[in-house]
């Protein structure tokens, strides 16, 4: 080997170097996986290979390949220039490791608490937490790996000195300048830890309904019932009023009203309501009351009040009622729909 010119001896030594860290990887990869079985059901090693797996494909090359540079036959200065790329390289692909490992937790407590259950406040409480850290979390490591990759050059440490003594009145001016952002992550933190609103919870905001679809450092997304998307500042929800219909829990109670003439028999009408409330799979068999709310001049006011395990459900039970109670009253006591009576005097 010593009879090798210098550039063919770099370039076997780096290809060997690379090659043997891609085998090691395979072997690990394959060993891994035998041990999983094929299965649709969640695992923590189907996670780690499919969250660490892209990050450790070019962790292991680079680290082989950093420690065979003392071996190669190349100048002083173009040492440490490999040497300085390929620490950085480094730094990167752990820090990919390490994001990794923090989407790995989450899936597995993703899977624990699962939000297909129909009482699920526990799990939208935890998981509007694991959101708000897991942000924070792959934040903090980004700005760490900068940091490292930064501090490892000499004029950046020299600078950073420099303007060390300009800090405090730059934070100062920062401070007034972004006061707007620092309050918005500040809101963010009191949101994901007191919890007024959370993942999944069904909202009504600025006339709009719709579910909390995703909740992040400075904003909210609010899925509205008809796909839109409404964007909201999280400071929204520590200044604002806003109604939110899941907060202890999914129950609801809806109502549905009818419009009938003074002739219409309540004690018929309350039959037929029981028994569609009775037969229907959304009532959830805790509250089911017909009353006379209200009267006027022309009509009384009839109120069907019922309960459901969710908004939607209760939504959709109302609009039943409405349709079966009038097609009801229509068909066996037409006499009873609203009218207008006028005297004529001969």
């Amino acid at each position: 080997m010593d009879h090798l010119p210098s550039f063919l001896w770099n370039l076997l030594l780096a290809g060997v170097a690379v090659l043997v860290g891609l085998l090691i990887k395979w072997l690990l990869s394959y060993f891994i996986r035998r041990s999983v079985r094929k299965s649709s059901e969640f695992s923590i090693i189907k996670s780690v290979l499919l969250r660490v797996g892209k990050a450790f494909n070019y962790f292991m090359p680079i680290l082989l390949l950093n420690m065979s540079i003392p071996l190669m036959r190349i100048m002083p200065k173009y040492e440490e220039i490999l040497s300085r790329v390929a620490e950085i390289a480094l730094t990167i692909a752990f820090a990919a490791m390490i994001i990794g490992v923090v989407l790995v937790m989450e899936d597995y407590f993703y899977n624990t608490y699962d939000l297909k259950k129909s009482n699920n406040l526990k799990e939208r409480k935890i998981r509007t937490q694991l959101q708000f850290i897991r942000k924070l979390l792959i934040g903090v490591i980004l700005i760490v790996t900068a940091c490292i990759i930064l501090l490892s050059f000499d004029s950046m440490r020299k600078l950073g000195a420099g303007l060390l003594t300009g800090v405090g009145v730059g934070g100062i001016i920062i401070g007034f300048a972004a006061q707007k952002s620092l309050g918005n992550l500040l809101a963010g933190f009191q949101l994901a830890f007191t919890q007024p609103i959370r993942i999944d919870d069904v909202l009504v905001v600025e006339g709009e309904w719709g579910r909390v679809e995703e909740i992040t450092l400075t904003y909210v997304v609010l899925s509205i019932w008809d796909q839109r998307k409404l964007i909201l500042p999280i400071n929204y929800f520590i200044e604002k009023p806003f109604q939110n219909w899941t907060r202890n829990n999914s129950e609801i109670l809806g109502t549905a009203f009818l419009y009938l003439d003074y002739t219409a028999s309540v004690d018929e009408l309350r039959v037929e309501f029981d028994r569609l409330v009775t037969t229907s799979p959304l009532w959830d068999k805790r509250v089911k009351v017909m009353q006379v709310t209200n009267t006027s001049e022309r009509t009384m006011e009839v109120r069907c009040l019922i309960s459901a395990a969710s908004s939607g459900n209760a939504f959709d039970l109302r609009c039943l009622l409405r349709e079966k109670m009038l097609q009801f009253i229509s068909e066996k006591y037409p006499e009873c729909l609203p009218k207008t009576r006028a005297e004529l005097e001969k």
